[in-house]
């Protein structure tokens, strides 16, 4: 088992900045995705950003490129979200995901096997 704690959310304003960490423990493997993923109200679940195990590749959700930053530090088993440019259709509560099973970030949320328990982000306007 793995276990995700994610931490940072919070209320900003809109052009705001936040920065979201997520950090794994339990039986992590030697390789594997860790991605954020978020859920507004009436939602379904999506894909935000994601990397190589490494961190050197990086991929975005259209809608947070140049605005969203993603990191990992593998000898501390986090990954971090720096949110920059807040706009209020960013609010949602945002999870963090790992897939034990590749060390690629998917896109697709039902490759996940394990699931932090979210923290809620709110940008007003």
């Amino acid at each position: 088992q793995v276990q995700l704690v994610e931490s940072g959310g919070g209320l900003v304003q809109t052009g705001g900045s936040l920065s979201l960490s997520c950090a794994a423990s339990g039986r992590t493997p030697s390789y594997y995705a860790l991605t954020w993923f978020r859920q507004a109200p009436g939602e379904e679940r999506e894909f935000v950003a994601g990397s190589s195990w490494s961190g050197v590749t990086t991929f975005y959700a259209d809608s947070v490129k140049g605005r969203f930053t993603i990191s990992r530090d593998n000898p501390k088993n986090t990954v971090f979200l720096q949110m920059n440019s807040l706009k209020p259709e960013d609010t949602a509560i945002y999870y963090c995901a790992a897939d034990t099973h590749k060390s690629y970030s998917s896109r697709t949320a039902g490759d996940y096997d394990f699931w932090g328990q979210g923290t809620q982000v709110t940008v007003s306007s």
